[in-house]
């Protein structure tokens, strides 16, 4: 299991995991609107002059396996960044076996290069699976709406 930063050449995989993404929100009732995203609009806002987010892969020999798509947030007050994670997500076939760990932990060592405070995202409620695997990396839901969990986490990096 390795993971790696998506290139200018995967939009459309990034597409794929992003419609899978959304199917599996729907699935869950979590997800009810309309998909606005098309390959054109991630190639702009991703690999553009400016990108808003990135994206990586949890990868096997043989394909990618989930993805993560996270983007800096700053705040004025710490003086120092922040990672939101806006989508996790690993293939069904594929889950329990360590590719959401290693995005994870690939996104704490980003966090940690980059003097981040901590890592945040929200997770639907429903989602118990998700929600007890977030608790297993040691996320704290800091306020919870309804079904939506609001996570932070302050990773320890081990050096």
């Amino acid at each position: 299991m390795q993971v790696r930063p998506a290139t200018s050449d995967d939009v459309s995989l990034i597409f794929t995991f992003i419609q899978k993404k959304s199917e599996f929100d729907r699935n869950l009732g979590a997800f009810t609107g309309e998909l606005k995203v098309s390959e054109d609009k991630i190639r702009k806002t991703l690999f553009g002059k400016i990108p808003f987010s990135y994206v990586l892969f949890a990868e096997d020999l043989e394909k990618e396996l989930g993805f993560a798509l996270y983007c800096f947030r700053y705040s004025s007050f710490a003086g120092q960044p922040s990672i939101w994670l806006d989508d996790l997500y690993i293939d069904k076939p594929m889950r329990s076996q360590g590719a959401g760990s290693a995005l994870m932990n690939y996104l704490a060592t980003i966090a940690q290069k980059n003097n981040c405070t901590h890592l945040a995202w929200n997770a639907d409620a429903r989602n118990t699976r998700g929600v007890s695997f977030y608790h297993s990396l040691g996320a704290k839901i800091i306020k919870q709406e309804e079904n939506r969990c609001f996570f932070q986490w302050i990773p320890k990096i081990k050096v």
